[in-house]
Order: structure tokens, then sequence, then C-alpha cells
């Protein structure tokens, strides 16, 4: 077995490190020279990219336009927001000069003191503010609305604790910034980006996820209400994968966005906010991967078959490079990425070992005897089973193998989630249950004291009041005061 995977930490042993050490060996990024900030690497901006296909396309089919806002925001403009400002300015970067000069004692340049700018700058930890003033401009009337922008961009928040693609100081990310003529409208966008990014989640990352809402303590900053999608770690921690806020008219008072409506009224337009970021590479390594490195689901794995030749000359890897040829042409006009992989500087249980690491979903190897037998050797990753079938219409068979492969990634993760989700009606079993990491439904009487006694005491949180599932009244599994319904706690990342 190869020397990466012989240093991969178990997750048994140790999931945190597990973790760091896949994100490290399967070559998806590495901490940078600036602090708290990675450097993502072309396999990790693959899958990325992926991500990217999917979502954008996603967005434009639901009638969004990708645009660009600046990414220095002035300092003011955070200030009109009161929760906004608030919710944001313990991790806000701020620009304060615009020019260096060389040092008079010769040690290299120091910022230049003259170059003081009149107001300071934010580098962007998002871009309601920014956007919000920009769109005074472009709305006057009900027939300027709704304006439907995404922007694909890179933010920075301020972090003391990182962790690669889950929490650095600047990540990659999408936001979706909407404005309505009715607070219904605004209202139906929410909710219509909270269902794209849940089919995406369950569709594309073969990853189960429950929707809610988060509790006011919860919210997005500046938010009337926050949709999230809440998915489960192998771990039994919660990983936040993806919000939709709905924003009221907030911003549109704050930066004075006002419109002329159908009766002739002066009305302020409704807002609404939503993004997902790179953290979400994050979510499918941890809800997937194994001790022998990446599991991908095939709709978003950068390469979906891998063929490697095993030979013994020159003479013997044209006649199986003839024979891969039509099978590599068949699968891509399949719309399927493969890769044969002839490299003679390592051998084929490198390339193997090498391949289950970076989670290749199918593995086809071809040596001298399945040129004689018209075999072909396929592995499939999410199990590491082996078989050696006909090499005639294994095309199809690719095709039906990594449908199966997505299907049974998603199952396995929501078997997983099934298994570790209880309800509980006594504190004492609710503190066991999140020690032992499970997701929790229990009652909360609605306080946000209890909220805070719950999340100091076991460090869990109220991920989201579900949308589906027991809506029974009951009493809190804290205080003993009347419920509403059952919530979800979970400690999370």
């Amino acid at each position: 077995m190869a020397k990466e995977l012989k240093e991969l930490t178990s997750r048994s042993e140790n999931y945190s490190q597990w973790y760091q050490d896949l994100v490290i060996k399967a070559d998806l990024a590495e901490n940078s020279a600036v602090r708290g900030c990675m450097v993502i690497k072309p396999y990790g901006y693959a899958i990325w990219e992926k991500m990217q296909r999917v979502l954008d396309d996603m967005f434009k089919e639901t009638g969004h336009q990708n645009a660009y806002f600046p990414l220095l925001i002035p300092k003011s403009f955070l200030s009109r927001e009161a929760d906004h400002v608030e919710g944001f300015a313990k991790e806000c970067a701020v620009v304060t000069h615009y020019r260096l000069k060389n040092d008079p004692e010769g040690s290299g340049v120091v910022v230049d003191p003259a170059a003081k700018l009149e107001e300071e700058l934010v580098i962007r930890p998002t871009s309601e503010t920014i956007i919000w003033n920009t769109y005074k401009n472009w709305i006057q009337s009900y027939r300027d609305l709704p304006i439907l922008i995404n922007q694909w961009a890179n933010v920075m928040r301020w972090e003391m604790r990182t962790r690669l693609f889950l929490r650095t100081a600047e990540f990659l990310w999408q936001e979706g910034h909407t404005a309505h003529a009715t607070s219904q409208e605004a209202e139906e966008e929410t909710r219509k980006i909270h269902d794209v990014y849940a089919t995406f989640a369950e569709k594309y990352m073969a990853m189960p996820v429950i929707k809610g809402v988060k509790t006011a303590s919860e919210r997005f900053a500046g938010a009337l209400d926050t949709y999230t999608i809440e998915a489960m770690m192998q771990d039994g921690k919660a990983l936040q994968a993806g919000t939709s806020h709905f924003l009221g008219q907030n911003f549109g008072k704050a930066f004075d966005v006002t419109f002329v409506d159908k009766n002739g009224n002066t009305e302020y337009a409704w807002a609404t906010s939503w993004g997902v970021s790179t953290r979400l590479i994050g979510a499918l390594i941890m809800a997937h991967s194994d001790d022998n490195g990446l599991v991908l689901p095939p709709l978003l794995a950068p390469t979906q078959v891998v063929i490697i030749p095993i030979y013994r000359n020159e003479e013997q890897l044209a006649q199986i490079s003839e024979k891969v040829e039509g099978i590599m042409a068949k699968l891509k006009s399949m719309g399927i990425s493969v890769k044969f992989d002839d490299a003679d500087n390592k051998k084929p249980g490198w390339k193997f070992a090498e391949y289950e690491l970076k989670g290749v979903p199918v593995r086809l190897a071809m040596g001298g005897r399945d040129l004689e037998n018209g075999t072909i050797e396929v592995m499939r990753r999410d199990t590491l089973e082996k078989e050696t079938i006909t090499s005639e219409g294994i095309e199809e068979y690719v095709k039906t193998l990594l449908d199966e492969i997505q299907q049974n990634i998603f199952k396995k993760a929501f078997d997983l989630r099934e298994a570790r989700t209880i309800s509980v009606d006594t504190y004492d079993d609710f503190k066991e249950k999140i020690e032992a990491g499970y997701f929790v439904m229990a009652h909360w009487d609605g306080t946000a004291e209890t909220e805070e006694k719950v999340k100091v005491e076991t460090k869990a949180t109220i991920r989201c009041i579900p949308l589906e599932g027991d809506k029974t009244p009951g009493n809190c599994v804290v205080t003993g005061n009347p419920s509403a319904q059952r919530v979800l706690f979970a400690r999370s990342y």
C-alpha cells in the first residue's frame, strides 16, 4: 500500500486528524503563508468547479443572473443596519491605507502614513451592504422588480481557529441577493433557494439533509428568518450546508431603496440573501470518506473512471492502449469523465492506492491476460469490491455502476443519520445522547435563555426547527414548560 495511505490516521483513532490528513494527502488544499488562509490545489478546485457548474445552472434555471460587486466596502455602509454590523464587527479585516513606501532605514517597505484613507474600507465579510447601496440606483418602480442577482466571489471573515475548507479566514462562495415588491414574493424566493440547496445536497452530494429554520439566536445577522439545511457528518456532528435568508425590508430601509408600487404608493423593497461556500467540500469529505481516502459521489468527482494498464513490455502496452481507446471514446460520448493512466514512473499498485485515496468512483484495470480473454477488472470505490467481467459492453455497465454508486453513497449516509437520530424526553437522556454523538430531537420552550443554558452545559446548539417531522406539542426537556414541537439539537462544525 502506498506511503500516503499508511500515514492516514483512522477515523476511529482521531476523526479530526483523519480529516486534516485526508485533505492534505488527497492533494485538495494546504495552509498558506497567510495565517488562517488556504491554498486550494487543482484537485480540490476541480471539485469546487463541479459544484459551481451544477449550482450555477440551477440558479439560472430559476431566473437568476450573475454579477460582480466590489471586494472593498466603505466602513460606514456596515453601520447602517444595526443587527448586521453587530453580527460581523468582530470578523472584519479593515484597509486603512492605500500606499506603501521604501523604509528610510532600508528595511523593505512600510505603510506610508501620508496615505491614510479618509474612510476605512472593509474587506467584504458578505455583500448585503454594498449591493443594496447599488440597488438604490437600479430600482425606482415596481416594474424594476424583482432583481435576481448571484455573485461568485471570495469573502474574508477573521478566524482565530481554522480548519481547511470548514473554517478559514478567506473562502470562496456564491451569494445571492434579490429585491422584491412584496413580502410574499421575497419569502417565496427564500424558500425556493432553500429547496435548491436541499436538492443539490441530496441529488449531487449524496448527502441527506434536514430542512428547517434557525432560531432567533442562530439567524443570519439582519435577517427576519433564516432557512437552513443541516447534514450529519460521520462523527455525529452537524454541519450547516446552506442557508437562505428572508431579510424583510431591513436593508431596503437602511439604504433607502424605495419604489413606486402599482397604486402609486412609495414602498421599501423586500430582500433575500443566500449562500453556500467551499465548506461543502469539507462536508463531502466528512459525510462519505473512509480510512482509505476520499469517497466521492460520481456526479461531483472530477474523474469518474480511471483505467490502469498492467503490462510487461511496450508491445503489450500498445495493445492495451488500442483496446482502451475505444472504451474511453464511448465513455466520453456518454458524458463520463475518464482518465487513462499509462505513466511509466509509477507501478500499478501505487496507482491503485493513489486513486483510492483520491476517491475516483470506478477503477478499470486491464492486463495481458485480460486482452487474451476479452475481460477487464472493475473496482468500485464506495465498497472496494472488485470483479472481472467481459470488456464487451463495459461502457453501459460502468454507466449503470456509477448511478448505483451515487445511490449507495446516499443510502449509507442516510442510514447512518437515521441510526443516530433519537427523540428524548428528559435532560439526562439528552445530555447522554449528545455526548454520544447523536442528532437529538427534543422539546424546547422557545426561550433564548434555555437555548444558551443547553449550549453552555452540553456544547450542543439548536441546529434548526424542522419543517417536517414530529410537531406534536409537549414539554421542554430542560424547563418542563410548554413546547410547540421538537427541534433538532446537535454539536456542530
